[in-house]
């Protein structure tokens, strides 16, 4: 469904040089593509590596694109928005990745009945293996939904859901990434603990995460039955689990989401 749209992308940082990755990978022509970005030296970083347009002034690239991607920071999210209020930024989809800023927000600072979907990937993006959730804004239609996940699951997997829950969304897999390095980084000092060299231990912390990862997506096995898989009665496994189990390891986890999560909320209100 994006198939010979142009595409406009306000900012030129890593998420939006992901998503230019992910565009260019579902075979959308590098000349259908075009980048607002400040700085000088990213814009030409952007336009020698992957061949697209880049401008310096965002509403350029609005001009140029059917779909808007905006991709700038929070913090700077009414300064671009400023600049794209006119006659131009009409019967466009705009597509926000800006975290924590609400769709109603968006469409207040365009042009009334301005269609806008927001998405809360994660970093994963850069490595085209993202999380993505997709909420639709007040006026978006079911087909500005279907565009915006068709570029999103060229970015890893998206998913659909109403906007209240994407501070969940941010709690879980926006977060998460962080939670899962700190897991690997356990896994190799403890690995190191046991005599192995940091490498080798590192290395298989983070294949093992990436393989159990894997082998549950593709089997779509419950992970609780999976775990049992690998849990011989009286072996190693349930020795480790028990420890787990003891100082309360899910619990933690569920309780860093929330926090999270928490936090997210906050965030939306300031």
């Amino acid at each position: 469904m994006i198939t010979g749209k142009n595409i406009g992308c306000i900012g030129g940082g890593n998420m939006a040089e992901a998503i230019v990755r992910g565009l260019l990978a579902g075979k959308v022509p590098s000349g259908n593509i075009l980048i607002a970005e400040p700085v000088s030296k990213r814009r030409e970083f952007l336009a020698a590596r992957y061949g697209i347009g880049a401008v310096e002034e965002n509403r350029e690239a609005m001009a140029f694109g059917e779909i808007v991607i905006l991709a700038v920071k929070p913090q700077v999210c009414m300064e671009a928005l400023n600049s794209l209020n006119g006659t131009e930024a009409q019967g466009k989809l705009f597509i926000s990745i800006m975290a924590g800023v609400k769709t109603k927000t968006i469409e207040s600072a365009l042009p009334r009945g301005a269609r806008v979907v927001r998405v809360m990937p994660n970093t994963a993006a850069l490595v085209l293996k993202a999380a993505s959730a997709v909420a639709p804004g007040a006026n978006a239609t079911a087909d500005d939904v279907a565009v915006t996940l068709g570029i999103f699951n060229l970015l890893g997997t998206a998913h659909s859901l109403n906007e209240k829950l994407l501070d969940a969304v941010t709690g879980l897999s926006g977060s998460g990434p962080a939670y899962v390095y700190t897991l690997i980084e356990a896994l190799s000092d403890a690995g190191v603990k046991n005599g192995l060299p940091r490498d080798i231990a590192t290395s298989l912390a983070a294949q093992t995460v990436f393989g159990a990862a894997g082998m549950m997506l593709e089997t779509g096995e419950h992970p609780a039955l999976l775990r049992e898989k690998v849990t011989s009665p009286g072996g190693t496994t349930i020795a480790g689990l028990q420890v787990l189990e003891e100082r309360s390891f899910r619990g933690t986890v569920m309780s860093a989401v929330d926090a999270a999560a928490a936090r997210s909320m906050e965030l939306g209100k300031e």
